[in-house]
């Protein structure tokens, strides 16, 4: 990931000093399915990539401000591969003979859980492949897609130290996602470069979650307005298909949708409360009240964490209207190329309306456009959709993830 240098001049009368980088608790469970997928793109990593992992980039290597906190992963667990089986397909098939459902997606496979960005990317890439994987409840995995995540890893833990720390409610792990985007939101200012930052936001009447790959203050001129860049892994040496690129637009159009709203408005926190059915007065454990004191926001309760990242969001600036997307080599990580381009908040305004068209139960799901009918050579379920013109065809398996290999 291409870092800029905001060195800032050391004193003459003082040593030189290298900072410390903040720590970021992870379960046991997160801390497994990283070693998961280190472990399964081994074989595709360098070593001299490899032994880089959790030291500090040479951004870092100067005299700037640093904080001393504690983050979370919030990333979802990587989900199970594995091709369909015969009772799959038969699934799947009498699914299509009776599509009329009692509920909408959304409350059968959303009940009292927010949306995922990589929610509202998957339906607009294939609403059909979407309804297949709700489901089935299967949805693979490949091999690319864990090089991708992996990668995503490495970035991260260039900036921030993986901790376990252990989960001892509901409650506590959201407590360490609101912990990790205050952390995120302290080394952006100080630091001028965060990663991975996690987005808990009510937009368009639905609550959405997400986790911007990166955000970077500007190297020059006035402007302290954040950037937000994403990084995607692609198979091959070339850029993806306009489809692929306007997919990775709308993800991160949907990043500055949920940032901007976070920092211009209150977090309308009796609704968290109520939706998610959480105690605001819940105790949170030991480990995490004494974690957060030491950060400097000592939080005895969820109510007390939530206030904190509500006057966390207060302070901060709107992201820029600039979105970049850059595009890496898994083989090397070298930069193949990069998609600058405006924020569209109609466009993405409408996008989410279609979406939640389909997933609100108010009509049934659309085949990928004809033009676009080449993304079904690389679907898992491509044998059993209708929309496929040539069902007999095993789906390919050499870039079918370059879509979604970093997607949040």
């Amino acid at each position: 990931m291409t870092e800029s240098s905001q060195d800032i001049p050391n004193s003459n009368s003082q040593p030189e000093t290298i900072p410390s980088i903040p720590i970021e608790f992870v379960s046991e469970d997160e801390m497994a399915l990283i070693e998961a997928a280190y472990a399964a793109t081994r074989p595709t990593l360098s070593s001299s990539i490899s032994s880089s992992i959790c030291s500090p980039s040479s951004r870092f290597q100067t005299n700037t401000r640093t904080i001393q906190s504690i983050a979370l992963l919030s990333k979802r667990a990587l989900n199970g591969s594995g091709e369909l089986d015969m009772e799959d397909s038969d699934r799947l098939k009498n699914a299509q003979k009776r599509i009329r459902v009692t509920q909408p997606f959304l409350h059968r496979f959303r009940r009292k859980r927010a949306l995922w960005v990589t929610d509202i990317t998957a339906t607009e890439w294939c609403e059909k492949q979407m309804e297949f994987s709700l489901v089935s409840g299967k949805r693979k995995t490949s091999k690319a897609m864990k090089a991708g995540k992996a990668r995503h890893v490495e970035l991260e833990e260039e900036v921030v130290k993986k901790v376990k720390v252990r989960v001892e409610s509901v409650e506590d792990s959201w407590a360490l996602k609101f912990i990790n985007f205050i952390t995120c939101a302290n080394q952006l200012l100080f630091e001028g470069l965060t990663r991975e930052i996690p987005l808990v936001g009510f937009v368009e009447g639905i609550w959405l979650v997400g986790i911007i790959d990166e955000l970077r203050m500007p190297e020059t001129g006035s402007d302290r307005n954040p950037i937000i860049v994403d990084t995607k892994t692609r198979v091959r040496d070339s850029l993806p298909a306009e489809a692929q690129r306007r997919n990775g637009r709308l993800q991160l159009m949907c990043y500055k949708y949920l940032w901007d709203t976070l920092v211009a408005d209150s977090f309308p926190s009796g609704q968290f409360f109520d939706f998610f059915s959480l105690n605001r007065n819940y105790i949170l454990s030991e480990d995490i009240r004494e974690r957060t004191a030491n950060a400097g926001f000592p939080a005895k309760t969820l109510d007390d964490m939530i206030q904190y990242y509500i006057n966390t969001c207060s302070m901060l600036p709107s992201s820029q209207d600039r979105l970049l997307l850059r595009y890496e080599l898994q083989k090397d990580q070298s930069v193949i190329g990069e998609d600058q381009f405006a924020y569209d908040p109609e466009w993405l305004k409408n996008q989410i309306k279609i979406n939640l068209e389909l997933l609100l139960g108010e009509r049934e799901a659309s085949y990928t456009p004809e033009e676009e009918r080449w993304k079904c050579r690389h679907c898992q379920f491509a044998s059993v959709c209708p929309g496929n013109p040539n069902p007999n065809s095993p789906p390919s398996s050499s870039s079918s993830s370059d879509q979604n290999s970093s997607s949040n």
